[in-house]
């Protein structure tokens, strides 16, 4: 197969990708096609890596208003409404559920997703039916899971037990979720423990870290010491970090060598952390949102999500990376031109790197033909205009396409 007449990632000049046997044999320029090979002409359309949803909650998607609706839009009363919802769940459920929400990632063109499982459930139906699911939905979507305390592993009857069930039934990644701790105390014994967890099982981390507006919550602190110490460096990822925004410049100088030193990896949920943060304050009112630019400038990987699909923390939510890129920007102030130009990383190369996908992903000679196509030039063009996903191909497969959109002012 020949994919012809592509701009790769923002390149000026246009090249042709040769796919065999669901990998990508050539990539250049006006490559002749072969007799009898089968091809399909972009004309001059964007190519990029697949998109990477780096942090979603898969087993609370489209559950918004089931049984109650969250009124304040805090997070406390979100994870309130989560427990009443929770006693509900058998695998049916959710995986009706996720199965929906996949199908919207895939039409957005998002082929890996991170989801975080509640595992403060002592059936853990969620978690079982969503490795389950994993495994079903291998071809299409690679689901990455994360063992998640939503109320906590310290301050949760049987915490740490059932995290490591979890872990051992086959999640991929350890959670934790120190600002819901009882206490400080609490806080610090739960991190400890979701290292030596991740250690004992040669697992990754994902910490659900500092997501409130209170500056003295200091979990992230603790992360990254543990993460240096230990020597799991990158394989940590600190996601929320929404405390960060009200911490004094002075502290976040100090803990920036730290967090350098430690090498571990952020992500940032633009779109729920705007919606759930600066609740109690009139104004001036906090963005909530942890401070990117700065982390960006300092070297640090960072990378976004979508957090949640319609459920008790997000009314809202289509399963597209793109608004999140969108508003992420807006609020992190990154809106000079090569910051809009390369942003599309925040959501591929970015995210791979969190969650450790290696050197397979990129659209390169060799690797897997996994990529997507947009109806745009450039990522300012595709961010932009909203631009439409053409294809998404993973490992040769095609598994979505769409049509341009059109629209047409009757005057």
């Amino acid at each position: 197969m020949l994919f012809r007449n592509l701009y790769i990632e923002n390149a000026e000049k246009l090249q042709d990708i040769r796919v065999e046997e669901g990998v990508i044999t050539e990539i250049g320029e006006a490559l002749l096609p072969r007799e009898g090979e089968e091809q399909q002409d972009f004309g001059g359309k964007l190519a990029l890596p697949p998109f990477i949803e780096s942090h979603v909650h898969l087993d609370t998607c489209l559950t918004a208003g089931d049984p109650v609706w969250n009124q304040s839009g805090t997070l406390f009363e979100g994870i309130e409404c989560w427990a009443k919802r929770k006693e509900k769940l058998t695998r049916q459920d959710v995986r009706e559920r996720v199965g929906r929400a996949v199908r919207l990632y895939a039409m957005n063109g998002i082929q890996h997703i991170r989801t975080h499982v509640d595992v403060t459930d002592p059936k853990l139906t969620a978690m079982e039916a969503i490795l389950e699911m994993r495994e079903e939905l291998r071809d299409v979507m690679d689901i990455q899971v994360v063992a998640f305390p939503q109320e906590g592993i310290e301050s949760y009857p049987n915490g740490r037990k059932l995290l490591e069930d979890a872990v051992r039934m086959g999640a991929d990644c350890v959670g934790a979720i120190p600002h819901y701790e009882f206490t400080r105390e609490y806080s610090v014994s739960s991190l400890n423990y979701a290292v030596a967890l991740a250690e004992k099982y040669d697992k990754l981390v994902d910490v659900h870290c500092d997501e409130i507006d209170d500056e003295a919550s200091r979990g992230l602190e603790t992360l990254a010491a543990r993460a240096y110490e230990s020597g799991l460096t990158d394989r940590v990822t600190a996601s929320h970090t929404t405390a960060m925004h009200s911490y004094n410049n002075a502290y976040v100088q100090r803990l920036m060598r730290l967090i350098q030193l430690s090498g571990i990896n952020f992500v940032s949920n633009p779109l729920v952390n705007t919606h759930l943060q600066g609740r109690i304050d009139t104004y001036p009112k906090r963005r909530g949102v942890t401070r990117v630019k700065e982390l960006t400038q300092a070297g640090v990987n960072v990378s976004f999500g979508h957090d949640d699909i319609f459920d008790p923390w997000y009314p809202m939510g289509t399963g597209t990376l793109r608004d999140v890129v969108f508003l992420g920007l807006h609020v992190c102030q990154m809106m000079g031109y090569e910051d809009i130009m390369n942003s599309y990383r925040f959501i591929s190369t970015n995210a791979a790197r969190t969650l450790h996908l290696g050197e397979s992903y990129s659209i390169r000679v060799g690797n897997p033909a996994s990529f997507i196509v947009l109806d745009a030039k450039n990522y300012y063009d595709a961010l932009n205009q909203n631009a439409a996903v053409l294809l998404s191909c993973k490992g040769g497969r095609v598994v979505a396409q769409g049509v341009p959109g059109k629209k047409e002012a009757l005057f």
